[in-house]
């Protein structure tokens, strides 16, 4: 039985109806990762005995104990979600051996729907990269084609899902780190409103930015998950307290009648030609299901990926600054106090992320934050205001979740400001605080996948996964499998 091509909510019908037990899943699970993560490499962590031990608890449990909605699921978690008693390392050597205390919210939550974590994955050294290069560990790779780099900085949470590993995975998007892997990879990614998702848990890069999300296979599942996660914490003061509708509802009706903005500023200059062709395609598909698309401006987008950068470092800034070697984590002795900071920060951070460091200090030293980060507020705002027009009178935006498809391993790893620029598509939706969903919307010459980003008003996320999942219903891109798990397939693997 091929149960990784079935909807979670069918999976999960059948373990609480006994058809599967959730041993057999596990073992699937186990055996995919086997057969599998050697080319990708998308774990960091196996807990095979935790995820067995889960299994057998619930093979033993009663009716009541199964009416839970992730029911038996085996699914991962990016590594800079906490988990009690199991490493949380943020690929980063910094935390190479942190071992949490505490769940995160999410965490907990997922535990309580009785989904089954089978371990943890990849990503860019506190999710500072778009690629999936910036581990401290090793790079992951595309299921798609292994040459090529999965996105970033959840690319192993979207690698783990694409190649058929578990059912779902959790990353964190700050400005597009949901999106763009699972535009790489050919998965749903979805980055919730800003507050929806408790943070409680999560390793802080950019506190007014990060947000976790679901990347799942189908729009459905994304759907399932999101129902599992969202909702009010009050241990995060960020979070919304805001009801928190049945996102499967969504799920049934049709867009006729939808108007979907299409921002002239994202097809324009440096947009690949077979990812723009892809997209417009794509919203032709909405209108022939009665939606009507029309062109709009958004005139600040421009400076969207400038501003981020000042924020956003600026926050790691002072986030990172707890990594001291005094509380926790690494600590590399020196001759005084200072040397312990210099050779403990050295030693435990990443290129990438030091420059950022050194990018965020520069901007909030004094003489130079009026000039960057307060300006940078201001240009937040604005953008902010740019999607306040337009869904005054639309209901979405639709444009390209990256300017690309997924680019070759080793190509840009030395060329930050490219690297950054990968993101321009994405970061709009973060600094705005506002939903955005990336699906598989066609694939290059090369079968390398497309993503399309759908964008909603906040809190209007039964709104984008109604797009969505019409779009998905009519087309037949997610349902392609990577070449690595064809093969699988045909040499009897576990799949």
């Amino acid at each position: 039985m091929h149960v990784w091509n079935e909807s979670l909510a069918t999976t999960v019908t059948r373990l609480q109806q006994r058809a599967l037990s959730v041993t057999d899943m596990v073992t699937m699970s186990m055996q995919n990762i086997k057969a599998i993560d050697g080319h990708i490499r998308a774990f960091l962590s196996v807990d095979e005995e935790g995820a067995y031990t889960q299994a057998r608890q619930w093979d033993d449990a009663t009716d009541i104990q199964r009416d839970q909605l992730l029911f038996g699921i085996p699914m991962a978690l990016k590594d800079n979600i906490m988990t009690r008693g199991m490493k949380t390392t943020c690929a980063s050597r910094m935390l190479e051996n942190f071992i949490p205390v505490y769940d995160a919210t999410v965490t907990t939550k997922l535990r309580h729907a009785h989904a089954v974590l089978i371990g943890k994955v990849n990503m860019d050294e506190f999710a500072m990269g778009g690629s999936n290069e910036n581990s401290a560990f090793h790079p992951t790779h595309n299921p798609w084609n292994t040459h090529y780099v999965p996105g970033g900085s959840s690319g192993g949470s979207a690698a783990s899902v694409a190649a058929r590993e578990v059912l779902f995975a959790l990353g964190s998007d700050t400005g597009g780190s949901i999106r763009q892997p699972a535009a790489y990879c050919g998965v749903v990614g979805l980055k919730p409103t800003y507050g929806l998702v408790s943070r409680y848990g999560l390793v802080a890069f950019a506190s007014s930015l990060d947000q976790i999300g679901p990347l799942t296979r189908t729009v459905d599942d994304a759907a399932v998950v999101l129902q599992a996660i969202a909702g009010h914490d009050r241990r995060d003061a960020t979070s919304a307290d805001v009801p928190i509708p049945n996102y499967a509802e969504a799920l049934h009706g049709d867009v006729r009648g939808l108007k979907i903005a299409l921002p002239k500023e994202y097809f324009g200059e440096g947009l690949d030609p077979c990812v723009k062709q892809a997209v417009l395609d794509a919203c032709a598909q909405l209108e022939r299901l009665g939606a009507t698309c029309s062109e709009v401006s958004m005139p600040h987008n421009e400076y969207a990926v400038a501003t981020y950068y000042v924020l956003a470092s600026s926050e790691a800034s002072s986030n990172l600054a707890r990594y001291d070697g005094v509380r926790f984590g690494m600590r590399v002795e020196g001759k005084s106090l200072f040397d312990m900071y210099v050779h403990t920060r050295s030693k435990g951070f990443g290129d990438e992320v030091k420059r950022r460091i050194m990018l965020g200090t520069y901007a909030l030293s004094s003489g130079y934050e009026q000039a960057f980060y307060t300006q940078a507020q201001k240009v937040r705002t604005l953008i902010k205001q740019d999607f306040d027009r337009v869904f005054a009178s639309h209901d979405v935006i639709i444009g390209p979740t990256a300017p690309t498809a997924a680019f070759a391993l080793g190509s840009q790893v030395h060329d930050p400001l490219t690297m950054y620029l990968n993101d321009t598509y994405s970061i709009p939706m973060s600094l705005a605080g506002v939903p955005a969903l990336s699906l598989p919307c066609g694939y290059t010459p090369d079968h390398l996948p497309i993503g399309m980003q759908i964008i909603g008003n906040l809190f209007a996320e039964s709104t984008v996964l109604r797009v969505a999942h019409a779009f998905e219903q009519a087309t037949e891109f997610h349902r392609r499998v990577p070449p690595i798990v064809q093969t699988m397939l045909q040499g009897g693997g576990g799949v």
